[in-house]
């Protein structure tokens, strides 16, 4: 199965809904990804205020 991106909170994913935010409003055509590992200490994470660990995609079509 492909991976798609979330519309609403931007989390890649493979399945029917997006586990982070429970939506079914998904791309498959998204634009380069950041991994969040530890999201209380990092700097990208609070600039793009993702509050849990995931693979987010940058920017979705």
């Amino acid at each position: 199965m492909a991976k798609k991106a979330c519309l609403n909170c931007n989390r890649i994913y493979e399945g029917d809904k997006c586990p982070e935010c429970g939506s079914n409003e998904s791309s498959d055509g998204w634009k380069g990804k950041v991994e969040i590992v530890n999201p209380d200490k990092s700097e990208i994470a609070q600039k793009v205020a993702m509050k849990k660990k995931g693979t987010y995609a940058i920017k979705t079509k």
